[in-house]
């Protein structure tokens, strides 16, 4: 019978990351689920899931964190980075201090806890660190440059890390999600209104703010990129990229296809699009009505 794995994964407080820590240690996996809101992991630590608290801007709690699980099981087989969070808003009307946060949680926190691990996994010459990205590294959308700029931060550094650490017997993986129910958008569609919606920028605000408004009808369930992850760890040679999620496959394959002013039409005209159905669901909401739905 195989060895059941030694697990760490952060931002499991909520969404994927909670979703995912309950199924692989549903397979009969060493669980440790991490994020900053430990009282919202109480149902992990009912399921078996070891809980720790790491807030991955706070070095002290992630040196905490990997000496515990060393401590405890004296090995770590795979790490899943999926703590993170959306800031938008126009780069013109972000305060600097605010993008150094997107990167310190999104960026450094994602590769100074990768950097903890490493030692352990070299010295045991096998590991796995599977790293979320978003369809976002690869495409782009406006008011959202600083969010974007971390996860294709996250895209080349996890490709040049995978080189690095496959001499070792280590491997890198990257998770692309594309639309998903979570918090994540209404904390980001928050900051952009916040940001962005009184503005030089209101106009776009109030379209790309469509977009996030919209995923709790159209968006897939958490559930979808939990399965994937769970393969990524399982898979006996993983792939360096997976994705899926709502609009992933379209939007990925169109940024490879088609020029760049081309996308960006195509990017505009989907805003447009979503502001149009937005206001028709707000209209629908007063008047009983739902105008986008045809039975």
């Amino acid at each position: 019978m195989a060895k059941p794995r030694v697990i760490l994964i952060t931002g499991a407080s909520s969404g994927i990351g909670k979703a995912t820590a309950l199924k692989l240690q549903a397979q009969g996996n060493i669980v440790y689920g991490a994020a900053r809101r430990i009282e919202k992991m109480t149902d992990l630590a009912a399921a078996g899931v070891h809980v720790l608290k790491i807030d991955v801007t706070d070095e002290k709690t992630l040196i905490a964190a990997v000496k515990t699980i060393q401590v405890e099981q004296q090995r770590l087989d795979v790490l899943i980075n999926n703590a993170g969070y959306g800031s938008y808003g126009a780069l013109e009307d972000v305060p600097l201090s605010e993008g150094e946060y997107q990167f310190k949680v999104n960026v450094f926190g994602v590769m100074r806890l990768t950097q903890l691990v490493l030692p352990i996994m070299r010295a045991q010459h096998r590991g796995r660190i599977i790293n979320v990205s978003s369809i976002g590294g690869k495409i782009y959308q406006p008011l959202s440059a600083w969010y974007m700029g971390t996860k294709h931060a996250i895209e080349g550094m996890s490709d040049a890390i995978r080189m690095e650490v496959a001499p070792f017997g280590i491997d890198v993986s990257i998770i692309e999600p594309g639309g998903i129910k979570t918090e994540w958008a209404g904390i980001a569609e928050k900051k952009l209104l916040e940001v962005s919606g009184e503005t030089a920028y209101h106009e776009q605000a109030i379209k790309v703010g469509a977009i996030l408004s919209l995923f709790d009808q159209f968006a897939s369930n958490p559930g979808v990129i939990a399965k994937l992850m769970v393969r990524a760890v399982n898979d006996v040679k993983p792939k360096s990229r997976y994705h899926a999620g709502m609009g992933s496959g379209l939007s990925l394959t169109a940024r490879k296809w088609l020029s760049d002013r081309q996308f960006d039409k195509m990017m505009t005209t989907a805003i447009n699009g979503a502001a149009k159905l937005a206001k028709l669901e707000h209209h629908g909401q007063r008047t009983g009505k739902r105008h986008y739905q045809h039975n």
